[in-house]
């Protein structure tokens, strides 16, 4: 069978599950919509909590980054990393023993303010929907490579499938559902890596293929991908172009912005008692460390393979794996010297960003006919960041079903993430605006409507960025860690640790934050306020890494204007204590 089939069948059969499972685990309170009834064991949270974590980012974006990035593109694996270890150590078991639905709900009430609540609202939904944007662009890409349909139909299947178990089920439904998209997303990502490691290396295990030698030379595969990348004119792949501080801040923002994100954080509000959620982070670490150790290894033999089977290659021996993603516009090649070979270095191709500036029919090698080439290079090749890992298995020749159940993995690693951020917008406007703020009389019935509601508008508005997105799946999820660093992580830090922060204090903070990390990505990412380039960064810093220098700002106004005000209540200051040792705890509540 093709791979079409293929993918119709192992992809159909894995969304009929997550609908079923959502049938089977439909909400019916808002307790089983907000935290899944707090009832559920610690080893099936920490797999739910691995595939809320994996987003497309990981599964389909973060290899390809390092493919590209090399040295640099390590960055992402650390912060990524290292921030769930944060998130694990110094905030889940205190958050827990709090006992609030969401993180608006914990700040509302640590710092006595509906004010408070109401900015925690707003952080979430900027945070929610910068990342969510990036989930439905990856699965556009799956879906217009490997169901012959456009970027944008895909992304609207796509909408229409979480809508169906994120609204029907809630937290309930999207966890049991995680459940099961962790194995398949797991299984994809491993099963190919393991094919081509014996392929490339013959070791089975692909973490020990990344350090060895290629399949019958004394050559090691490092070495071969540093003299591959130094002849095509790029930079050694084992060494680094960006600065240290642009390494260190993005690493960083991407940790903090890590232990503050709401869709992660919630799920420890899921197991009945804090030794639980200390024991499902635990699992969850295990479950993330199997792909992360595993994608250096994938982005080294997807480098290798790309450049050994197409660079300086007659276009008409091009395998056809490379024709059929040209078909999608996330691959392209532009013969500039009209030689019909194809050149690869470094350099752009295209005048532009994004493969939608490609454009006409193709020439007499086959190459696209554009108005807008760059000739400042001599690169031919385009290749969009986001298709290695799901082109790996076609570029190793593996068979079609691997080709598909890498596609399959790739959209339960972004429908998990998606719902999980979709019932954090949802729960933000219907439990922390509304039930707090706006309608504290409403019942519980009427609560769990505008639930669903929400999550259904929420649903339309991440299409919509999914169809526009503002850049490849990881750099625009690299965004949301930094807005989530400059808001949420000095809030919720002082808010268990230090007694004498008060409400003014953390309502500045997280203002001047959030301000700060939006005015920085408007200016130098987007340049909505002006042109600018690398040079003009501040402190040579990138707009991925600026989240850091954005938390720092919000520690800083924090502490001051804390200072220049009065101290908490004495309740408080007394709440502060006692989460502080999160020995035991109620049940996740929030009324």
């Amino acid at each position: 069978m093709d791979v079409q089939i293929w993918t119709y069948i192992i992809v159909g059969l894995t969304f009929a599950l997550y609908i079923g499972i959502a049938i089977w685990s439909r909400a019916g309170s808002t307790r089983d919509f907000y935290v899944a009834g707090g009832g559920v064991p610690p080893l099936a949270n920490g797999m739910a909590t691995a595939a809320d974590w994996m987003s497309a980012a990981s599964f389909i974006s973060m290899a390809g980054l390092i493919s590209f990035m090399g040295y640099d593109g390590a960055v992402y694996l650390m912060g990524w990393t290292g921030g769930y270890v944060l998130l694990a150590l110094l905030l889940a078991p205190y958050l827990r023993k709090f006992g609030k639905f969401t993180v608006p709900d914990f700040i509302g009430d640590r710092y006595y303010s509906e004010l408070a609540r109401t900015v925690a609202v707003i952080c979430a939904l900027f945070v929610s929907f910068t990342y969510v944007a990036g989930q439905m662009r990856g699965v556009g890409v799956v879906f217009s490579r490997f169901l012959q349909v456009e970027i944008e139909l895909g992304v609207i299947i796509g909408m229409a499938i979480v809508f169906f178990y994120a609204v029907l089920g809630g937290m309930k439904g999207i966890t049991y559902t995680q459940v099961a998209q962790y194995c398949v997303l797991i299984f994809a990502f491993m099963v190919p890596a393991i094919f081509i490691s014996i392929q490339l290396t013959g070791h089975f295990f692909p973490q020990i293929g990344f350090g060895a030698t290629l399949e019958g030379t004394d050559t090691y595969l490092l070495d071969r991908l540093d003299g591959l990348s130094q002849e095509l004119g790029f930079n050694a792949y084992t060494n680094g172009s960006k600065s240290t501080m642009d390494v260190f801040a993005i690493t960083a923002a991407l940790m903090a912005g890590t232990a503050g994100l709401p869709h992660v954080i919630v799920r420890f509000f899921t197991v009945p008692r804090v030794k639980d959620a200390r024991i499902s982070a635990g699992y969850a670490l295990v479950f993330i460390a199997i792909l992360y150790t595993t994608a250096p290894a994938i982005s080294a033999f997807a480098r290798v393979n790309l450049i050994d089977t197409v660079v300086d290659k007659n276009y008409s021996e091009i395998p056809e794996w490379f024709k059929n993603w040209e078909q999608t516009g996330l691959l392209a090649w532009i013969d500039k010297n009209e030689d019909g070979v194809v050149q690869y270095s470094n350099g752009a191709v295209i005048s532009g960003i994004t493969p939608e500036f490609i454009e006409g029919e193709k020439g007499s090698f086959g190459q696209r006919i554009v108005s807008n080439v760059d000739t400042s290079s001599p690169n031919e090749l385009y290749v969009d960041r986001d298709i290695i890992v799901l082109a790996n298995p076609e570029i190793a020749n593996l068979p079609n079903w691997v080709i598909a159940l890498v596609a399959a993995g790739g959209l339960a690693a972004a429908l998990s993430t998606a719902a999980g951020l979709l019932l954090v917008i949802s729960t933000s406007v219907s439990h922390d605006l509304i039930k707090k703020q706006i309608m504290p009389d409403i019942n519980d019935k009427g609560e769990l409507i505008i639930a669903r509601a929400a999550a259904a508008v929420a649903v339309i508005i991440a299409g919509y960025f999914g169809i526009n997105p503002p850049g490849y799946v990881a750099a625009v999820v690299a965004l949301a860690f930094g807005l989530a660093a400059a808001s949420f992580f000095p809030a919720i830090i002082m808010g268990i640790f230090y007694k004498r922060m008060n409400k003014e204090g953390a309502v500045s903070g997280m203002i001047v934050g959030l301000l700060s990390m939006i005015f920085y990505m408007l200016k130098f990412k987007f340049n909505l306020l002006g042109e600018s380039t690398p040079e003009d960064w501040w402190f040579g810093v990138s707009p991925e890494g600026f989240g850091f220098v954005a938390m720092l700002i919000n520690f800083v106004v924090s502490m001051v204007v804390c200072h220049l005000s009065t101290p908490p209540p004495a309740d408080v200051q007394e709440i502060v204590e006692t989460i502080r040792f999160p020995r035991g705890a109620g049940r996740a509540g929030g009324h």
